[in-house]
């Protein structure tokens, strides 16, 4: 867990509160298009779609009540992958509205989504988890793409390790207790393998985490951008989310990488946060030793 801007325990003088605060568990964002990868994983497990499933998006713009959804690029007619790849709002929220709306709700609380961690740090929060009897089209449409529900970096993270580990959701902690084994498979472990696989292909060329991507391994991404809501509705603020797993032959690594309100025209999640993404993972592969995958773009 790190955070930057941070401060010198040994400077006193210089120490302002905002710096002080563990972010990572303190500060719920809305996720944006990270959680998409788990949109797609509830309608497999639903079983209302499958890896040959076509999802007609239209020209990009999906109208639902008073209301639209919009895609930054036409993505057309397109499977699963695809849909993950070009990062398409319709084409989750299509598969969102096809499944029932228990089956979302139960895969995001699955994965520890509106739940503190376990790690029992001071001010962890638990973001905001919605709980309405009454749900619009429109509302659950939003869901889909990140919208709506707010979580931290942590529980993101965590997420995306449970992604990696073939579906087993375990315990996050700092110090390694190996009292009691805590874990449960809460998404079946082919059809994580078969996202995680998907979400290779998001940080290859055509994807929208190309500069997520570390020389020599097989890195499994996904990219987000979300204005950050203010009083009324959202400010003209963004923040920009690359998360993933690494290397997706036998994945050792989940990180999570947010940039709080990014300056000028570039200010989506693959531009932003990709860049640094790599760096980190690219370091951190090499401090565990792990070996660089052979023949990476090869199934």
């Amino acid at each position: 867990m790190v955070n930057a801007p941070s401060y010198n325990p040994n400077n006193r003088s210089s120490r302002q509160s905002f710096t002080m605060r563990n972010r990572v568990i303190t500060d719920a964002m809305e996720p944006g298009s990270t959680v998409k990868p788990f949109v797609v994983l509830a309608a497999l497990e639903a079983g209302i779609a499958d890896e040959n499933t076509i999802i007609d998006t239209g020209n990009g713009i999906m109208q639902i009540g008073g209301s639209r959804v919009r895609d930054t690029s036409k993505v057309g007619k397109a499977n699963l992958a695809k849909i993950l790849q070009k990062s398409s709002n319709i084409g989750v929220a299509k598969l969102a509205l096809d499944m029932p709306l228990e089956a979302l709700l139960g895969m995001y609380s699955s994965i520890g989504y509106g739940q503190l961690s376990g790690l029992n740090l001071v001010g962890e929060t638990t973001g905001i988890f919605p709980n309405r009897r009454r749900w619009s089209q429109f509302e659950i449409a939003t869901l889909a793409f990140g919208y709506g529900i707010s979580i931290t970096p942590l529980q993101l993270a965590h997420a995306y390790a449970t992604l990696g580990n073939g579906g087993l959701y375990q315990p996050v902690h700092i110090i390694e207790s190996n009292q009691q084994d805590l874990s449960k498979q809460v998404i079946d472990h082919d059809d994580a393998m078969s996202v995680l696989h998907m979400l290779e292909a998001v940080t290859q060329p055509g994807g929208t985490a190309t500069r997520a991507a570390v020389p020599g391994y097989r890195v499994a991404a996904k990219t987000g951008t979300s204005r950050k809501a203010a009083a009324g509705g959202y400010s003209d603020e963004y923040v920009a989310i690359t998360s993933g797993v690494a290397p997706v032959s036998d994945p050792r690594i989940a990180l999570v990488v947010v940039i709080n309100e990014p300056q000028g025209d570039q200010y989506y999640g693959g531009a932003v946060a990709g860049p640094v993404f790599s760096e980190i993972m690219k370091g951190a592969l090499q401090i565990l030793n792990v070996a660089p995958d052979e023949n990476q773009f090869q199934q």
